[in-house]
C-alpha cells in the first residue's frame, strides 16, 4: 500500500471527533517570540503532541543540545566528543585528567573556547605532550565514553587507588544527595534529556554540578572545573551520577581521587569489580529510602552508635 502525503503543512489540524483545532500561524508567531531567550545547552524543537484525551497540540519543545566537541593540545587534535555545549573549557581539563595525559595544574597555561565547536589547549613552558596507546583518538559518543578504544590494556588507565578511609558518610547525608542534584538539575526539568555530576563534600554540601548529554562529560565537566580550581584531589568528596555507574564514570572518579561513587540507577560489573581493586566506595540505586553497596561499606555509617 503506498501512503501519499502533502508537500505543505496545513494551516490548521481539523478536529476530528475530540481532536483540538490548532492554528499554526499563530503559535509559529508565539514560537518566534524575541522574548524567548534560550540556554546555550537548550535548542527549541517544534512537536505535534497528541495528549491522553486524544487532542492534538503544535507547541514548542525544549531539546537538549547535542554537538561535537575538537579538543586540541596545540595544533593536534586529541579527540572529537559528541557533547552538550557549555563548560567546554572545563570539559578539556577534565577529559585530560581523566585520560591521564595530564596529572598538574600546571601543565595547562591556557585553554580557549572559540565558540566554534574546538577547545585548544596550550600546555605550559617545557611541558611535553606525551600520548600512547591508552589515550584514545577518533569521536567519542554522548553514550560511550570508551568509544575508540581497542583493547581491555587501553582502557584501564595508571590511577592509583585511593588510600585509607579517610571520609566516611552517614545514612542520612546520602539519602539527601539525589535531592539536592535534582534541585540543581535546571536542563534536566526543561528538557529531560540530560545527565548530571555532582560533587558534594562529606556534610552532604553540593560543591560542584555539571549537566550534559553524556554521564562521562558531566563528569568530566565537574572535574574538570575542579582541576582548574587547584582541588585535585578530592579524596574528602562524593560523587553522584543521574543515571548508571559505568567502568569509564568510577574511572574518572579515580583520576580525580574521589572516594565514594554514587548512581541514582544500576552498576555494570566492571564498575562493581574496578571499585572494589580500587579502594572505592561504590552506591547503585540510590532512590531514597533505599540503595546498595557494592563495594567497600566502611566508607557509610549505617547505624547510629
Amino acid at each position: 500500500m503506498r501512503v501519499r502525503f502533502s508537500p505543505v503543512m496545513a494551516n490548521k489540524i481539523v478536529s476530528r471527533r475530540n481532536v483540538q483545532v490548532t492554528d499554526f500561524h499563530r503559535l509559529q508567531q508565539y514560537l518566534k517570540s524575541s522574548l524567548m531567550k534560550e540556554a546555550p545547552s537548550i535548542g527549541p524543537g517544534r512537536i505535534i503532541r497528541r495528549k491522553q484525551d486524544g487532542s492534538l497540540e503544535y507547541l514548542r519543545d525544549d531539546l537538549t543540545i547535542e554537538e561535537p566537541l575538537e579538543i586540541r593540545i596545540g595544533s593536534k587534535v586529541v579527540a572529537t566528543t559528541m557533547r552538550t555545549p557549555g563548560h567546554d573549557d572545563e570539559l578539556a581539563a577534565g577529559f585530560l585528567v581523566s585520560e591521564a595525559i595530564v596529572r598538574d595544574r600546571s601543565a595547562i597555561a591556557e585553554i580557549s573556547a572559540n565558540g566554534d565547536n574546538r577547545v585548544v589547549v596550550n600546555l605550559g613552558k617545557g611541558v611535553k605532550l606525551k600520548l600512547n596507546a591508552a589515550q584514545r583518538f577518533g569521536t567519542i559518543s554522548s553514550s560511550c565514553g570508551l568509544c575508540g578504544k581497542t583493547s581491555i590494556d587501553e582502557i584501564r588507565q595508571n590511577f592509583p587507588a585511593i588510600g585509607s578511609p579517610n571520609i566516611r558518610i552517614d545514612v542520612e547525608t546520602l539519602l539527601s544527595l539525589p535531592e539536592k542534584l535534582r534541585r540543581a538539575q535546571s536542563d534536566f526539568a526543561r528538557t529531560g534529556g540530560i545527565h548530571a555530576a555532582g560533587i558534594f563534600d562529606s556534610s552532604g554540601e553540593l560543591k560542584t554540578v555539571r549537566e550534559d548529554i553524556g554521564r562521562h562529560n558531566a563528569v568530566d565537566k565537574a572535574i574538570g572545573r575542579a582541576f582548574l580550581d587547584k582541588q585535585l584531589p578530592l579524596n574528602r568528596s562524593i560523587l553522584l551520577v543521574s543515571g548508571r555507574a559505568s567502568f569509564e564514570i568510577v574511572q574518572k572518579a579515580l583520576a580525580a581521587g574521589i572516594p565514594i561513587v554514587a548512581a541514582v540507577s544500576a552498576p555494570s560489573t566492571l564498575a562493581v569489580d574496578f571499585t572494589r581493586e580500587s579502594n572505592q566506595t561504590l552506591i547503585g540505586f540510590l532512590r531514597p529510602p533505599s540503595f546498595n553497596i557494592y563495594s567497600h561499606i566502611e566508607r557509610v555509617i549505617l547505624e547510629r552508635l
